[in-house]
């Protein structure tokens, strides 16, 4: 079942395209990724997707309703980037607050707030004023708040901004929790490391189009890449190497490391065989894999995944991204 999905969306401001013919799909259950640079258009999706503005062109849906439907929203959660909330409150009067909000009854938020602060592991800081709470704390609780009220989906931009990494651990259990509770989680991140660890499926956004999206493994799928290494003194064969179809390039000045692709229906093995009748010493042969960092990288600086990172910058695209 589609819980959120895009066709052809668009989003003008007067000259500036903001997003250009944006379609996605995600399915109840998931935790869905969403990257791309400042200025990329992720904000103005996800204020698409919530109501608060409104698209140019195209269709976007929630909860297979129109994006910004009144009833749609109170099965929703959303913790904003940068989310502020008044120094004088307290977690549990704030969630309090939340809760009326929500339209959650005073004895389900007698029940709900103290589980929910529990679930987010500052129950025992409850009753201490936010203006004592770390930037860390200040996220757990923007994250219980959009929780408070069992949504069918939850937003969540930069959910562990400003958490250390055990409690970036702890967030990852929780968001895999919820998933196993049939929530849909729908998460922008720039911690792309995060990103691949929790997330099912994953959208980059470039200037506003749609450029990559996939399963973490459909992304960084990178046959046929080895790196080779030799022993320092031995030179590797370069133009035989090329004469059996190998595309071959060095990686470092010395040439004692290599880069091998393989091109359709081709294995190492002729190369390795060839080396070896050569009587030289492969001191290593490994399958290179590709991060999504890779992959992100590779959209922002127009390179392939695997790229030397100075490659990648002498093929970096210019100019500057809204």
């Amino acid at each position: 079942m589609s819980v959120i999905e895009t066709r052809e969306l668009r989003k003008t401001y007067g000259r500036i395209q903001a997003l250009k013919g944006v379609s996605l799909r995600v399915e109840k259950g998931q935790i869905y990724g969403l990257l791309g640079q400042n200025g990329a258009g992720k904000t103005t999706l996800i204020k698409i997707l919530l109501g608060i503005t409104q698209l140019t062109d195209g269709d976007a849906r929630l909860l297979d309703a129109p994006a910004g439907n009144t009833a749609v929203r109170a099965r929703v959660g959303y913790l904003p980037e940068d989310h502020q909330f008044p120094g004088y409150h307290s977690a549990y009067s704030l969630m309090d607050f939340y809760g009326q909000l929500y339209g959650v009854s005073r004895g389900d938020r007698r029940q709900k707030i103290p589980a929910t602060l529990e679930l987010v592991g500052i129950a025992g800081r409850m009753h201490s004023k936010i203006k004592t709470y770390s930037k860390g704390m200040k996220q757990r609780l923007g994250i219980a708040q959009a929780l408070l009220h069992d949504p069918d989906v939850i937003f969540l931009d930069e959910p562990t901004d400003g958490v250390d990494p055990v409690g970036r651990k702890e967030i990852r259990a929780l968001m895999a929790t919820l998933k196993d509770r049939g929530h849909t989680i729908f998460l922008n991140s720039h911690l792309l490391g995060e990103v691949e660890l929790i997330c099912d499926r994953v959208a980059i956004l470039q200037r506003g189009e749609l450029v990559r999206e996939g399963t973490i493994a459909e992304l960084t799928a990178q046959k046929g890449v080895f790196e080779l290494g030799l022993a320092p003194s031995q030179a590797f064969p370069e133009h035989e190497a090329k004469a059996l179809g190998y595309p071959v390039r060095a990686l470092n000045p010395t040439a004692t490391l290599w880069e091998v692709g393989l091109t359709d229906g081709q294995t190492i093995d002729p190369l390795v065989r060839m080396l070896v009748e050569k009587g030289l010493s492969l001191r290593h042969l490994v399958e290179k894999k590709v991060t999504l960092e890779d992959v992100f990288m590779s959209v922002v600086e127009g390179a392939e995944p695997g790229t030397d990172r100075r490659e990648r910058k002498a093929t970096a695209v210019g100019g500057s991204d809204r």
